[in-house]
């Protein structure tokens, strides 16, 4: 599922408005060559993993929410192809930030909404 992230961590991590990430199951994602940093933000259950090399946000895993991976939509070499299905954490929004998401969440779905959000994101995306 493809979202917009408009929480402080994000914010400040991505030095804009909002990160744009992919949620995919966990056990499709490996990483491949190197080892990312590790950097949560203390009192976060979010934890963000970096580039080594130039300390790049790549992914982040939450805890409780171990059967997925919030992997950075714009590290694909070619991004053009995504659009935001879900904005969340819009309580911490930038006035001025606009994204074309059809679901918006003050913090984050709970996890009844998650599992709805899932299945219509999967009709949407074939949809695309």
């Amino acid at each position: 599922m493809t979202l917009a992230c408009h929480c402080a961590d994000c914010q400040k991590m991505s030095a804009s408005a909002f990160s744009l990430g992919v949620m995919i199951p966990a056990d499709g994602f490996k990483i491949v060559k190197g080892m990312p940093v590790a950097r949560p933000l203390p009192g976060s259950q979010r934890h963000h993993f970096f580039c080594p090399i130039c300390m790049t946000l790549m992914f982040t895993k939450i805890e409780g929410a171990d059967e997925r991976v919030n992997v950075r939509a714009t590290l694909c070499q070619d991004s053009s192809w995504f659009r935001p299905f879900v904005e969340t954490m819009t309580k911490d929004k930038l006035p001025w930030a606009v994204t074309p998401a059809i679901h918006t969440y003050d913090a984050f779905p709970s996890p009844a909404e998650f599992k709805k959000l899932l299945a219509e994101f999967a009709g949407w995306i074939e949809l695309s």
